[in-house]
């Protein structure tokens, strides 16, 4: 097996373990992913990690697997590109947050996945390479939308017509990272944003996460219809009764009395 789910109290991660190829995209892997996000989808999970074995996050497609493509009709190879894309739509609409803890870097669809989920932490050193063009490729994976939502045009441009990479002390200084962590720790930290999700008020937070990726593309009048309709859900929910008190009353709100 090439990768596999491991559940922590309320946080799942979801386990690249192919550490032995850089943890490059396998079916498996594929597969993982998408049942992480059905399990998460369950209530009382706080967070889904993506993480990778070993030293690497996920070095992308395996080149050797690729190459093979080119006998492939343009159909076949569009449907096989879509079991990537199924994997970020699943991703995007996952409604617990999902937190990727890059350990030494990421390269092709691996940024694609990283740059997919809510928040990106990486560990101090770590690599993003979007090379696709010195393989005679172009990104997919999203990564053209999603890269372009917190990195500035003209060095998107240039990382990727140049195929340069781009380390997470840039990512940080632009506020494209979440966190970043010494190197070694990129997981305890992402468990550590985990763990303060735990503690919050999870519906609210999924429908903030709902927000937030349906914000995207919307226009200001559909989403201001959105924040209206979940706003006033909210503001008659058990969550908003216990944080509201809890800041009258001068104290810390206790959401996970409300899940006992």
């Amino acid at each position: 097996m090439t990768a596999r789910i491991e559940q922590r109290g309320d946080v799942l991660i979801a386990w690249n373990a192919n550490a032995s190829r850089r943890n490059a995209l396998t079916p498996d892997y594929y597969a993982t992913l998408r049942e992480a996000c059905q399990w998460a989808a369950e209530p009382g999970i706080a967070a889904l990690v993506l993480a990778g074995e070993g030293d690497f996050f996920c070095a992308g497609g395996d080149l050797n697997t690729l190459r093979t493509r080119r006998d492939l009709s343009a159909p076949e190879r569009r449907e096989k590109i879509e079991t990537l894309h199924n994997v970020i739509r699943d991703l995007r609409a996952c409604p617990a947050p999902v937190i990727a803890a890059v350990e030494g870097g990421a390269a092709g669809a691996g940024v694609s996945i990283a740059f997919a989920c809510d928040m990106l932490v990486a560990a101090r050193g770590a690599k993003f390479t979007m090379a696709y063009v010195k393989a005679g490729l172009v990104p997919d994976g999203g990564l053209t939308h999603s890269a372009a939502a917190v990195i500035p045009p003209p060095l998107l441009a240039r990382l990727m017509l140049l195929g340069e990479h781009l380390e997470a002390e840039r990512l940080e200084a632009i506020g494209a990272l979440t966190a970043m962590s010494e190197a070694g720790e990129a997981l305890e930290t992402a468990l550590g944003l985990a763990a303060r999700l735990s503690d919050g008020p999870q519906d609210t937070q999924r429908a903030i996460k709902r927000l937030l990726t349906d914000g995207r593309a919307a226009t200001l009048d559909a989403q201001l219809d959105r924040e209206r309709d979940a706003m006033a859900y909210a503001q008659g929910s058990p969550e908003a009764g216990e944080g509201i008190a809890a800041f009258l009353e001068k104290r810390r709100p206790d959401y996970r009395k409300l899940r006992a």
